[in-house]
């Protein structure tokens, strides 16, 4: 049984590379700056961290690196390597709080490493078995909104603040009609004054409701519950009451804990949002990957999570992207598995290139700008993405199939200039 959490970093240091990764492992297990008293050589073995293995892979300005690291800055080149720590489980117990203190705690406080970012995790069994997972991850989403197997479309309520009640039901209505698969609110909409959380809830199911008897489509409406947790609870008991079936959540905002206590008062599906990831991810040199949080997003609760997206305004290359899906299209059973959530800049014309490169339909895939300015409308704008994300699921290219005069061809023309 593997009863050791297993962890990857990369770090540039000033120090040999091996004596920076065992100033992490003590530092995050038994050991501190010096030799203490009740540190047996019989409590070090049984809950010392392991360092498994060292790797240099490049070398760095000293000018590139944290302030606060040995040798300060201008003093030579920072060695940059991967490293391989492993952690005993007994030292802080199946718990992903304490999990995340070990293996990306105080050793972002140490001077002996001028960078450190934590790149990957392995958890055993016994820490996975005590969370949720996602309750109703692709399959679920897909027969909630009757979609089988097209990549999934949606879009977000734009502009994002401001909306009086009855502009919002207009827009809503209007999305629902054009037969749009999902509809989320912005992370910056959540319980504002002008339009409470809870008045919102209601005006939009009721618009939903009328929409679906005319026309017999499901469309899902991911509302904005992010906030305290008592009040995500209520947000979520009311969306569930109203007939709704998904409550959104800024992740990185609420907390891991949060997100599990939500996953497990609610049936709903659980949209998550990265606001705010950046700040974690972004430097090279410090906080965690994409790939680490999101295989603790899943195992919190998530249905869903944003992943990025190809050619869009945000700062991840394509390449990132994709590695992004890549990572939460794998690892785990199928019951665990997130909806990869595609946004940032999404239109008609980004269709071609993201299917090329994540060659999967398993998406849901939002375009707020690529929908609502549209030259021909909400209407057009929806029917344009669904058209391309068809034409590519098929093998063919929008660019050179799309018929002169069609919502796609004018999404092309418009959104095309851009990449």
């Amino acid at each position: 049984m593997i009863d050791r959490v297993t962890a990857t970093y990369r770090i540039a240091t000033h120090l040999d590379l091996a004596e920076a990764a065992g100033v992490i492992a003590g530092e995050q297990s038994a050991g501190t700056f010096a030799r203490v008293g009740f540190e047996t050589d019989e409590l070090r073995r049984e809950h010392s961290a392991t360092v498994l293995s060292v790797e240099q892979t490049g070398v760095l300005a000293s000018t590139q690196g944290l302030p606060g690291g040995l040798g300060g800055t201008g003093t030579g080149p920072l060695k940059v390597g991967v490293v391989r720590i492993s952690f005993p489980t007994q030292n802080f117990g199946p718990s992903i709080p304490a999990v995340l203190t070990t293996v990306a705690g105080n050793l972002y406080e140490l001077q002996e490493v001028a960078g450190v970012k934590l790149l990957d995790i392995e958890l055993p069994n016994a820490v996975i078995e005590q969370y949720p997972g996602p309750k109703h991850g692709v399959e679920g989403t897909r027969r909630l909104i009757g979609n089988a197997d097209q990549a999934m479309i949606g879009t977000i309520i734009k502009p994002s603040i401001g909306l009086s009640s009855a502009h919002l039901s207009d827009m809503v209505a209007q999305l629902a009609a054009a037969r749009v698969d999902f509809i989320k609110d912005d992370e910056i909409n959540s319980d504002a004054p002008y339009f409470p959380l809870m008045k919102r809830i209601d005006v939009v199911l009721k618009t939903l409701e009328d929409a679906q008897q005319r026309t017999g489509a499901r469309v899902m409406y991911a509302f904005n519950i992010t906030g305290d947790l008592d009040a995500m609870k209520r947000g979520a008991e009311r969306i569930a009451q109203r007939g709704g079936s998904c409550a959104m959540v800024a992740i990185p905002s609420i907390g891991l804990p949060a997100l599990t206590e939500l996953r497990r008062s609610t049936d709903l599906v659980i949209h998550g949002h990265r606001a705010g990831f950046g700040a974690l991810d972004r430097s090279p040199l410090l906080g965690y990957s994409f790939r680490v949080f999101q295989q603790l997003a899943r195992l919190a609760g998530a249905d869903h999570l944003h992943a990025g997206g190809v050619d869009s305004k945000f700062w991840e290359s394509n390449d990132e992207v994709v590695a992004n899906v890549r990572a939460m299209q794998g690892g785990g059973p199928e019951d665990m598995r997130m909806l990869p959530v595609l946004s940032s800049a999404q239109t008609a014309a980004t269709a071609e290139p993201t299917r090329a490169l994540v060659d999967s339909d398993d998406l849901l895939v939002l375009a707020g700008g690529g929908i609502h300015a549209h030259p021909g409308g909400i209407a057009d704008g929806v029917s344009s993405l669904r058209e391309a994300w068809r034409m590519v699921a098929d093998g063919l290219s929008p660019t050179a199939e799309a018929i002169d005069g069609t919502p796609l061809a004018e999404a092309l023309r418009v959104f095309g200039a851009r990449r």
